[in-house]
């Protein structure tokens, strides 16, 4: 049989994953057309975006977690958003958040290792309106996306 794990991964992520409706039905003691008709409710109304698989990233090629404060350039400072945007673009970046303090904008990237990280650094980072980059690596994820580990 063929091998399309890498493509499923890729679509899960990109939110081609559905509720398992009738396990929540269950769950809740509900029949499953009223919490078809919630759950669709609530996807109109904004209130769900999207959904995922969580993964566990070592077993799929991406072990290695780090988190990426940034600070701008100031001919950035004044658009955040501009870079944000443009680093959101790269698949290795999970999330891109604008925040207050020090650090202008943080980022979660997954690699497989150091060593692609480090191209992501290279290639990425060193682009024009990133001033500074401080790097934080985690050790161990305990729990992701409200699923504990």
């Amino acid at each position: 049989m063929k091998d399309i794990r890498p493509r499923l991964i890729e679509l899960f992520r990109k939110g081609y994953c559905t509720p398992q409706i009738a396990r929540i039905a269950r769950k809740l003691g509900a029949p499953s057309t009223t919490l078809h008709y919630n759950i669709k409710q609530m996807e109109k109304d904004g209130q769900v975006k999207a959904y995922k698989a969580v993964f566990d990233y070592k077993k799929i090629g991406e072990g290695f977690c780090t988190y990426v404060l940034i600070n701008l350039a100031p001919d950035e400072y004044g658009d955040p958003e501009r870079v944000a945007r443009h680093l959101a673009r790269f698949p290795q970046i999970e999330s891109v958040d604008i925040a207050t303090g020090d650090w202008e904008v943080v980022i979660k990237v997954r690699t497989k290792d150091i060593d692609q990280y480090y191209e992501f650094v290279r290639n990425v980072l060193s682009m024009k309106g990133i001033a500074k980059v401080k790097s934080l690596n985690s050790l161990k994820q305990i729990k992701t996306e409200f699923v504990e580990l």
